[in-house]
């Protein structure tokens, strides 16, 4: 799902030629790789995490031992194939998620995985029919409290062994599954389906909680496709499949402000987090915002997270929200002009306007010297 608000429009897919090619996965992402935050003992992402997997052992037994039925997997390689995240799963050729400016390409052929779905025909080929896969995923996207270029995601799949199943009975049992699965994370909640589009399910649908007086998308799900199931050894098979975003849960079961937050390292944050146990999130503190705003002529392709993404780059989470206050088109020049509003804002600490400046300065350089005009 298309998540920005920068109302830009996109330009037309970039696509690669093996001649052009560069990586576009910047050193402060490859710092990210391999944190695991979801494996983690105490921390708010693994403990949503353990409680969602707790959730489907207390539900799901094997008749023959009493076993859990399904297995839990959090330690698959974030790097896919491109066949994985995209051809496997149905994504149309020109769907923007191929974009340069939505993922990180390692190669031409190879991406930082852009959701655990990448890894649905992997483990059905593997024979397992019944999972739950737990990764850090990695999209280029805009910068506010609750999106970040790395999160994390977990996949649900169950494959009927039954091929006298009906679309009714398996979307039934996907509703009680998943429904379950929000009484025991929110208690007694009210709750709603949605209609919903995803190239890999059919039907598809969206489930929501009523939350602190609003309306919360909790997740994603559906029927998987047939072809997808045939194309990894379950032909005539049927099965559902989600996708659940731990942040997002764990923001508001933890009542944890600003998505930053998951990946600090102060033990003002980590030391009020116990496994298994949701605790409301005391803030320790608000230090003073500093912004500063850039102007430029939007190069040709432009794309608003590949500004993000150089923000990010240069000033990390020192950036707390990037907006985009005012854009015109020049009639005479046939140019348009973007203004953004950086907000500097330390989690952990007070910053000099002397730092900030010292940013601004390095993210005008660098804007420079990939042939922007900055006004």
């Amino acid at each position: 799902m298309n998540r920005m608000s920068f109302k830009i429009a996109p330009p037309a897919r970039r696509a690669f030629s093996t001649s052009s090619f560069k990586s576009n996965i910047t050193p402060g992402i490859t710092e990210k790789i391999g944190r695991n935050l979801h494996r983690r003992e105490s921390h708010p992402l693994h403990i949503v995490k353990t409680l969602i997997e707790d959730s489907f052992s207390r539900r799901y037994r094997l008749a023959e031992n009493g076993r859990p039925a399904f297995r839990y997997f959090d330690d698959l390689d974030p790097f896919v194939s491109t066949t994985q995240c995209f051809d496997e799963l149905l994504v149309p050729p020109d769907h923007v998620s191929r974009s340069p400016s939505d993922t990180f390409y390692l190669q031409p052929d190879k991406v930082l995985r852009t959701h655990t779905s990448a890894h649905q025909q992997e483990l059905m080929r593997a024979g397992h029919t019944a999972f739950l896969a737990t990764g850090d995923c990695y999209r280029r996207d805009e910068i506010d409290s609750s999106h970040y270029p790395v999160f994390h995601q977990m996949e649900g799949v169950r494959v009927f062994e039954e091929s006298n199943l009906d679309d009714e009975e398996v979307m039934r049992d996907l509703r009680g599954a998943l429904e379950g699965l929000v009484e025991d994370l929110f208690g007694s909640c009210e709750m709603r389906w949605v209609d919903a589009y995803f190239p890999f399910t059919d039907p598809s649908l969206e489930l929501e909680v009523l939350f602190q007086g609003e309306w919360l998308e909790v997740l994603g799900c559906g029927q998987i496709q047939a072809q997808i199931l045939t194309e990894a050894g379950k032909e005539g098979k049927r099965g559902w499949a989600f996708g659940i975003g731990l942040e997002r849960l764990a923001m508001a079961l933890f009542q944890i402000p600003d998505i930053r937050l998951f990946w600090s390292e102060d033990a003002r944050f980590l030391e009020q987090f116990e496994p298994g146990k949701i605790t409301v999130f005391q803030e320790f503190s608000k230090y003073p915002v500093c912004y500063k705003d850039i102007s430029f002529w939007e190069p040709e392709g432009f794309h608003a997270n590949d500004f993000c993404a150089a923000v990010r780059d240069i000033a990390g989470d020192l950036v707390e929200k990037v907006t985009l206050i005012d854009r015109f088109d020049h009639p005479r020049k046939g140019k348009t002009s973007s203004c953004f509003r950086i907000d500097y804002r330390s989690m952990e600490r007070s910053l000099t306007n002397k730092e900030v400046d010292t940013l601004q300065e390095r993210l005008r350089q660098n804007l420079l010297s990939e042939g922007f005009q900055l006004r």
